[in-house]
């Protein structure tokens, strides 16, 4: 008997419309950043605008924004097509849409506001974490649910990527959002230093495996297929790739850790998996770009399989340099350089961006019952588009290869041949005008797509419910034949699958997490270092709140390079009480962790006032409000009870004294500042976060 139902389009066009929003609103601030970087008062003299608020906000803006509603868009659309029954609930479906929105929306607000975890890719606070839990669940439930409701005895291999995405990423956000909560909006991580950089770095990583690489895997099996109608290559490649790439992706993570306070031996696991990587990733995009055999003539014509050829070749480079920059003797260059960003976005502008305009270009006319309105201009998108990333990456290797060996060069005479960090940076700031340009190319080619797909829209109708009937699955199957195979079984029981799955990707993390937390040797103390003082507390929550990670980091490397221009190497006990770590994955200024001591407090004053009376030729933005903006003490009573909950040695009651001591301090700096012909109240923000700046690096000093 053949059942006939319809299939939802009406949450496909919704997901399809928020994924082009957000990609200009996300593109648009992103190139908002990238200008700041050769001009900084592009910041139009404004707090919220700056490049350390504002960057985050241009991340998760194309993340979970732009990226994140083309995955919904993809998913269910291909999910309702894969399995023949419509999605689950469309209760649900809407839940769904407008609560991801919303949690985005919260993001635009927040971040600017300065309120950051300062986790990268995991900025948002705790309320907002609670939020993207409960919708992440909704789409759980919404997915499993057409899945057994499905009328196709076999998952396709894209429902496989989409159920490891759905728990991985679960799973991966649950673990890295245990926090404290201090108020509202404020909240400190359960983890420490070493631990929790190991636990960012395990998520940030494998956000970038399990966000941005399978359930696009999971519509290149679908869509790429459907273009060229042609099979996918290689059934036994897909196993293949997909069980090795969820295994060993969630591995690499230390990778980011390199040279760092991280124990030697996790590193080298990281080393050692980021190179097995390349097999799994590369069998993906084989998979892919064999699919298109004997349908090569189509691409010449067809934009849509264009865009996906260089979406797939994209996802090729991207994934041979991760494990090519995972080597130690590369890392050792490539690391805190505009190296990674570039390699960062030949995978997001190259992979993520061009397969979501493929599926776009491909998608909206079917939905709609029409044609495209203009394949001249999405040809012209391509080219620009593809410009774009090559204005964009090229310039951003250069700069990387100059920053790393300038770094690291040294006179006849063994002396640092550029001691002064600032020479480095303005040597390419012409490579960072390049980006830029590139950047708005993009950004123009997203602009001529959505005046098409809007010209496409108008010439067609959204066929909300669309009709289609398939028979019901049996209640009983008895495997046959070739079906007896593991795999074929396997993929009739979801919820095998999905626990398998699970399985495999919780194997690395727990092997690399569970000794780092549980074994005191891994981490050595150090008896000279103590916890912050309250007024240190406050600056140091300030210099979170304005993004001061994002250009500065605090760990410095075992390299006579670094130990020359910085001081001595980082130790892990010299993080015990840093909640979160604030170690940094960028140096577009120099290493603060030994800054401590090393200048005055007017110095600091007048660098965060006007950076380039102190630094002329600096693109750091002034701080004007800090002067002006009174610190917040109702707050230190809560911080303090909060870092003692953590583990942190402050005394029993102490939080009741605490205020009267960063008073003490404050008045000690300010009059310092006084004697310099600086007056300042010592009430204002910036006190604090000069007493946190020269508390970096003291510990180690005073032993």
């Amino acid at each position: 008997m053949i059942e006939k139902f319809y299939y939802d389009n009406k949450i496909v066009r919704n997901f399809a419309i928020a994924t082009i929003v957000w990609g200009i609103i996300g593109m648009t601030v992103g190139l908002l950043v990238a200008m700041q970087l050769f001009k900084p008062a592009l910041n139009m003299g404004s707090q919220y605008t700056t490049f350390g608020r504002i960057r985050p906000l241009h991340t998760n803006a194309v993340i979970f924004a732009f990226v994140g509603n083309a995955i919904f868009m993809g998913v269910y659309y291909s999910l309702q097509r894969l399995l023949k029954a419509r999605m689950f609930s469309d209760v649900l479906s809407r839940i769904h849409f407008w609560g991801w929105q919303l949690i985005i929306v919260s993001a635009v607000i927040t971040l600017p506001l300065g309120l950051s975890t300062s986790h990268e890719y995991a900025e948002l606070e705790w309320p907002i974490d609670i939020a993207i839990t409960v919708i992440w669940v909704v789409f759980g439930i919404n997915m499993f649910g057409t899945i057994i409701r499905r009328r196709e005895k076999h998952m396709y291999v894209a429902i496989w990527f989409y159920i490891a995405t759905f728990v991985t990423i679960a799973v991966l956000h649950i673990v890295n959002s245990f926090e404290l909560p201090v108020s509202a909006f404020k909240s400190y991580y359960l983890y420490a230093g070493v631990q929790d950089a190991l636990v960012q770095w395990w998520y940030g990583h494998n956000a970038v495996a399990f966000f941005l690489t399978t359930p696009y895997l999971g519509m290149m099996y679908y869509f790429l297929p459907k273009m060229a109608q042609r099979p996918v290559y290689s059934y036994k490649l897909s196993i293949l790739h997909f069980w090795s790439l969820i295994f060993i992706y969630i591995w690499a993570g230390p990778h980011h850790l390199l040279y760092t306070s991280l124990p030697g031996w996790a590193q080298s696991l990281g080393v050692a998996f980021s190179i097995m990587l390349i097999a799994p990733s590369w069998g993906g995009m084989i998979n892919g770009l064999l699919t298109l055999r004997g349908a090569w003539d189509k691409v010449r014509e067809d934009p849509t399989l264009k865009f996906m050829v260089v979406g797939i070749t994209a996802y090729g480079m991207a994934t041979f340099e991760g494990p090519m920059l995972a080597l130690k003797q590369i890392n050792a260059i490539a690391h805190y350089t505009d190296w990674i960003v570039a390699h960062v976005h030949v995978g997001a502008l190259g992979w993520n961006g061009f397969l979501t305009f493929g599926i776009l270009y491909w998608l909206i006319p079917r939905i709609y019952r029409t044609q495209l309105y203009s394949k001249k201009l999405a040809a012209f998108h391509f080219w620009i588009g593809t410009l774009g990333i090559i204005f964009y990456a090229v310039p951003l290797y250069f700069a990387g290869f100059t920053q790393g060996l300038m770094w690291k060069e040294f006179t006849e005479e063994g002396l640092l041949k550029y001691p002064n960090f600032l020479e480095t940076v303005i040597q390419i700031i012409p490579m960072y005008m390049l980006r830029a340009l590139g950047g708005a190319m993009y950004l123009c080619g997203v602009i001529v797509m959505t005046y098409n797909l809007i010209k496409t829209t108008r010439a067609g109708q959204l066929l909300a419910n669309e009709p289609a009937e398939a028979q019901p699955l049996p209640a009983v199957y008895v495997a046959q034949g070739s079906d007896k195979k593991l795999h074929r079984i396997l993929e009739r029981k979801p919820m095998i699958f999905m626990v398998l799955s699970l399985i495999v990707i919780l194997i690395g993390g727990m092997i690399e997490m569970m000794p780092t937390f549980t074994i005191k040797s891994n981490i050595p103390t150090i008896s000279s270092v103590k916890p912050y003082s309250p007024l240190e507390l406050q600056g140091r929550d300030i210099y979170i709140r304005e993004g001061c990670v994002n250009c500065h980091s605090q760990m410095i490397r075992p390299f006579r390079s670094e130990t020359e221009r910085y001081g001595e190497y980082s130790k892990a006990g010299e993080f015990v009480y840093d909640h979160p770590f604030l170690w940094g994955s960028k140096r577009t200024g120099p290493d603060l962790q030994r800054v401590g001591g090393k200048y005055s407090d007017s110095w600091h004053y007048n660098h965060l006032l006007d950076p380039q009376t102190m630094s002329p030729g600096s693109i750091m933005p002034p701080y004007e409000w800090l002067t002006t903006q009174k610190l917040d003490t109702t707050s230190t009573v809560a911080k303090i009870k909060a870092m003692r909950t953590l583990g942190v040695p402050y005394e029993a009651g102490y939080e009741h004294q605490a205020n009267k001591d960063l008073d003490k301090q404050a008045q000690a700096i300010a009059a310092d500042l006084k004697k310099n012909n600086v007056k300042v109240k010592s009430d204002k923000e910036i006190i604090a976060i000069i007493a946190y700046l020269q508390r970096l690096g003291m510990d180690i000093k005073a032993k």
